[in-house]
Order: structure tokens, then sequence, then C-alpha cells
């Protein structure tokens, strides 16, 4: 279920894996996506299984309604059950005990805490939002907040890797002019792109040096959803949040 965990100086960081939910084929079993066409009351308890195992309140999780944009969005609770869940790509807070989750079936899922100034921040890093520059968007929001770059933690989760993640030679050209770390070559020798290398590199040279990254590859794991190797498939999540 909890397919990787850490605790660094009372930020928790976790990534889900496929398994220990309710969800039926092509879904099974942990799909924690709200929007992929699942049975809704089997999304609603694989969430609260998830949260369980973490320790947390399913009703204390903010979610995103995600659009492969840059734009952050600062919260201090969960959002209002009467409206529509923003349009977001990143969401930041500053109270603890509130935790923050990211949905990804390819996509990069980043995960930042600064535990000093108690501000973390959850970040949907696909490849449009990695050249659109959510993850810049996402440490200028936790710096309004109080966070500083030097002392903030960061952890990627499963991702399509840059072997797997075949793209044309047009649309490589233009992510790579945009982040020239994410010029890949696929395994068979085709153009390709690597987001958490992107993602990373972008990390580094706005000064954050406490970078981990999960060695998961979604396409090549079937412990894992992949929107690129199923297409009708489940979200996995990446959760964080501060003591």
């Amino acid at each position: 279920m909890i397919g990787q965990r850490e605790t660094a100086d009372g930020a928790h960081f976790a990534f889900t894996d496929r398994w220990g939910g309710v969800s039926a084929v092509p879904y099974e079993e942990l799909n924690l996506g709200g929007a992929v066409g699942d049975d809704p009351a089997a999304v609603e308890a694989n969430r609260a299984l998830a949260a369980g195992a973490l320790g947390l309140d399913p009703a204390r999780v903010v979610w995103m309604n995600q659009v492969h944009g840059a734009d952050a969005a600062a919260v201090d609770g969960p959002w209002d059950p009467a409206s529509p869940i923003p349009s977001v790509d990143a969401v930041v807070t500053a109270r603890r005990g509130l935790a923050l989750a990211v949905l990804t079936a390819d996509c990069t899922p980043v995960l930042l805490a600064d535990p000093v100034a108690g501000v973390v921040a959850a970040v949907h890093a696909g490849r449009p939002g990695m050249v659109a520059g959510v993850v810049p968007a996402a440490l200028r929001a936790m710096s309004a907040l109080g966070a500083e770059t030097s002392r903030i933690v960061a952890r990627t989760g499963p991702a399509v890797c840059g072997r797997c993640y075949e793209v044309p030679a047009a649309m490589r050209a233009e992510v790579s002019a945009a982040e020239p770390a994410a010029h890949a070559e696929t395994s068979w020798g085709t153009p390709a792109v690597d987001v958490t290398a992107g993602v990373h590199a972008q990390l580094t040279r706005l000064g954050v040096r406490d970078r981990g990254q999960s060695p998961v590859c979604t396409r090549e794991s079937h412990d894992h959803f992949s929107y690129r190797r199923d297409r009708t498939t489940g979200r996995l999540a990446g959760y964080v949040w501060l003591d």
C-alpha cells in the first residue's frame, strides 16, 4: 500500500503503490484518483485506507484538481466541500498536521518541506507543468510563507523514466529548449523526455540541496499505475505533512 515512506526532522514523505485497496479491474487495487472512471465509493474507501496506513485523518488531506499547469495555492485547511476544488498543480501550507497530496500515473510527484519554517508543498510535475515552471512556482509560494530553499527537503516519487518516455523529436526539442536536463533517449534509441531529471535540475538551480529520487519507473513496474502503459488505470498518491 505505502511503497515508500520517509521522515526527516519532523517532515513526512510517503508514496503509494497500487496494492491494498478495493478498486476493481482496471483500477486494481489502490486507485486514489477520483476523475479516472472508478467507482467513487471505492476511491473514498481507498483514500481512507491509505490515510489510515499513514496515521492521517482522511478529512485532513488536501487534494488538487490537477491540470498540468504552473499555478500554486496556499492552504490552511481542507477545501470548502460546497465549492469546486481549484485547478492548481501545487499546494503549499504552513499548517502543521495538514497533509497535502498529489496524484500521478507517470508524471513526477514532488514533495517539499522546510521543517524549520514549518512549510510543506505537494507538486504535480508532468511534462507541461515542468516546462511551465510549476516547481519554481511552488518554491516561491513556500518562500512567501517563510521557507528558505537552502533548508528545503525534496523528494520525487515513482514516475516514468527517460528510458521509457518516448516523444516526437519536435516535442523533445521544445522541452529541451526549456529544460536541457530533460533531454533523453529511450532504451530502444528514440527521442524521449526525462521529467524527473528536469525537476531535479530546477531544484538544484534554485538552491535545494537535500534531494531524493525514487528508483521506480512506473511504466516498467507493475506494482504502480502507468497511464502510458495501460491508458485506463488508477492513480498513485504522494503525501507530505509536518508533525
